[in-house]
């Protein structure tokens, strides 16, 4: 098997996905995105749930990658400024650059909703969150307890979905249209709620 062809069908399904939704993911439409004959995504993944597989674990690894390259080699952000930077650069990623990898794996997301392996194949992905932001907050000398990743963790991922729709008035009223502000001020709030 082409790993390479196998990887830009799984690129191409993630492309679908964020354009097209779950149920726009098709072989036929995998194969058009991928600009291959068509029948290649079938010869890879020979069902739907295979090409769902496919795009979950290469979201994963997307993934993974992120965060390796924002952990970088150093210790990680020195203090709260440090860590509200970071924040603010991840969120406009998500509205940015990697708008198609968070929408893609948003739809897995759903998908997972009602096929069970889809659900333990990405909870790692979901659930590395929580010990990665813990990581940032003790970095940055800040409250890093489980309560505070946790608040800050679900914070960050409720504002995905706004800054996915880009609706100005929500943007707006949750304080999204400064990214810089609200990154200060959701760590002002996990910090301010720890030491409560």
């Amino acid at each position: 098997m082409n790993q390479d062809r196998r990887d830009r069908l799984r690129d191409a399904a993630i492309a679908v996905l964020a354009e097209a939704g779950g149920r726009g993911l098709t072989h036929r439409a995998v194969d058009a995105a991928a600009t291959v004959p068509t029948g290649t995504a079938k010869n890879y993944f020979p069902t739907r749930d295979a090409l769902l597989r496919g795009a979950a674990e290469r979201c994963a690894e997307q993934y993974r990658a992120l965060a390796a390259a924002l952990a970088g080699t150093g210790p990680g952000p020195a203090d709260a400024a440090q860590l509200a930077t970071l924040l603010a650069g991840l969120l406009r990623d998500v509205a940015g650059p990697g708008r198609p990898r968070v929408l893609a794996y948003l739809e897995l997301r759903a998908e997972a909703a009602r096929r069970p392996w889809l659900a333990a194949l990405l909870d790692p992905v979901a659930a590395s969150d929580f010990t990665a932001f813990a990581h940032l907050l003790a970095a940055a000398g800040l409250p890093a307890g489980p309560q505070s990743a946790r608040a800050l963790t679900l914070a960050l991922h409720g504002a995905i979905p706004h800054l996915l729709t880009g609706a100005p008035a929500t943007l707006a009223a949750a304080g999204l249209d400064d990214l810089d502000r609200f990154a200060r001020d959701l760590l002002a709030s996990v910090c301010e709620g720890a030491n409560r």
